[in-house]
């Protein structure tokens, strides 16, 4: 069903056909074979609290809009700050300007996929509780609250707490006549519990599994997360932790909790099939990837059971949206179907280069200070229709790891060779869960990772992760991605054990 909520009058009274007409008529004027512009607002609020104390509460507001143009096979833009039509005539010019100076060194012709044309369209998504209509105080006192059940439990130093809320609204118009307006809210809670072993000075500590979610406050008071209930558990599984054994590498089974194995799937999957990543276009600096287009429909990405999608559409989707920053419909498409590479994450100057007659609707820009760039979908490892539970898979292990939450990474510039670890490790013997585990990370490459999962959950064990910050391009842009995956069970992965790594 739609949302009913529709964009906020605030925005929709800025002089948005003002400034379309005057940018779009100058830019075909100058003789542009392609022009559009966007008009963005993004609010942000931080709130922070260190042992349930208000340590900061920052407000922040993006409003400004952007001229992009193709002028003799070239991309121009311009953007500014000032909403009048003069500006925007000035920066249709500027953006010409740049098109122009470009195109003497330009040898890659730009050539837009065809898109049809929505003259009115409107998306807002799906959100109850507008986190900035709720008042500063009763969101501190509810992050106070909960922070301070935390730290009232016994062998709790510190506490930590967050949330950070974007409500981010969009006007995109294009000579072609497509003409739309969004509004999208996201949310990230966060609480992290310390301990201190006075004997020694050594500290763990341990955080909420909560996802960011495109979610309203809602999310805090208790629609989809229970919040009281993790944070009940969790200085429990802290204590057990400190007392955990350190883990003894060497090959072993893993169950991977779709609160870990997202970030997986972020790294070595997301960026991977990105196609501007894979015909090179980033290698100076997000870098390549391995899956090169030679390889689309041959390459054995992973297990006949792996099949993942890239989705624009996914409720509360971190990366859903209604239209792309090129006017593209949002959409939902197979990228590797039995374990097979078929398809990439495209805008529409790339879907041409791998013979994609429409682009997929992958193209962003974190504000309108910035040029929309190829951006990831929600990505998803879909879960098997009659899959097992997550303690069924378990059951079926004779000796192995539980790996739930994610915490640090690293993976190499062709999204290959990768190291991961997380928040908690339990040992599994005989079927059975047998104690937390530490100093625990899995390492392999992507394809043997990926190649070794043995069983996919079922519905009741997917979980929709992501994150705020995904890092991409120059200048550095920034978008949000959510990551659906069930848990799975994957075989004989070599394990570390990140003390003895690190030489301690």
């Amino acid at each position: 069903m739609p949302h009913p909520r529709s964009v906020d009058e605030s925005f929709l009274a800025l002089p948005l056909s003002a400034l379309t007409e005057a940018a779009l008529t100058r830019a075909v004027d100058l003789g542009c074979e392609h022009a559009d512009l966007r008009v963005e607002r993004i609010r942000t609020q931080s709130l922070s609290l260190r042992d349930a104390r208000l340590e900061s509460l920052a407000d922040g507001e993006d409003l400004g809009l952007a001229v992009r143009v193709v002028f003799q096979g070239t991309w121009g833009f311009a953007a500014g700050v000032v909403l009048t039509a003069a500006e925007a005539v000035r920066l249709a010019e500027e953006a010409v300007a740049v098109a122009t100076v470009s195109a003497a060194i330009n040898t890659d012709r730009v050539e837009l996929a065809p898109e049809p044309v929505y003259p009115d369209g409107e998306w807002v998504s799906a959100y109850e509780v507008d986190p900035f209509a709720v008042p500063d105080a009763d969101k501190t006192a509810l992050m106070t609250e909960l922070s301070e059940r935390l730290l009232a439990a016994d062998g709790v130093e510190h506490v930590q707490s967050s949330v950070l809320q974007v409500k981010e609204q969009k006007w995109y118009a294009d000579t072609a006549g497509t003409r739309t307006r969004q509004q999208r809210v996201r949310i990230h809670p966060e609480f992290t519990a310390l301990t201190v072993d006075r004997t020694t000075g050594a500290f763990e500590s341990m955080r909420t599994l909560a996802p960011p979610v495109g979610r309203g406050w809602e999310f805090l008071t208790g629609d989809s997360w229970d919040w009281r209930g993790e944070l009940a558990e969790l200085p429990e599984l802290l204590r057990e932790k400190t007392k955990a054994p350190s883990v003894e590498p060497g090959r072993h089974d893993l169950v991977v909790d779709p609160s870990n194995l997202w970030l997986t799937i972020h790294e070595s999957i997301g960026h991977a099939t990105e196609l501007d990543r894979a015909l090179g276009y980033e290698a100076a600096y997000a870098g390549t990837s391995f899956a090169t287009p030679d390889l689309l429909g041959t390459l054995q990405y992973g297990s006949p059971l792996m099949d993942v999608t890239g989705d624009r559409t996914a409720e509360h989707g971190l990366s859903t949206v209604g239209w792309d920053d090129e006017g593209v419909a949002a959409q939902r498409w197979d990228l590797i179907r039995d374990g097979v590479l078929v398809g990439y994450q495209v805008d529409r100057n790339t879907a041409p280069k791998v013979g994609s007659s429409r682009s997929n609707g992958c193209a962003f820009a974190d504000s309108a200070s910035h040029v929309p760039v190829q951006r990831m979908a929600n990505v998803s490892l879909q879960p098997a229709p009659d899959g097992p539970t997550t303690e069924e898979m378990i059951s079926g292990v004779e000796r192995g790891i539980y790996v739930v939450g994610d915490k640090s990474w690293s993976i190499d510039m062709q999204r290959y060779n990768f190291q991961f670890t997380g928040q908690r490790f339990y040992r599994i013997e005989g079927g059975r869960l047998a104690g937390q585990l530490k100093d625990v990370a899995y390492q392999a490459t992507t394809t043997d990772f990926w190649g070794s999962m043995r069983v996919v959950g079922g519905p009741s064990t997917y979980v929709l992760g992501g994150a705020f910050n995904c890092g991409k391009a120059q200048p550095g842009q920034v978008a949000p991605v959510s990551h659906g995956c069930p848990s799975a069970l994957f075989e004989d992965i070599a394990i570390l054990n990140t003390s003895q790594e690190s030489g301690r």
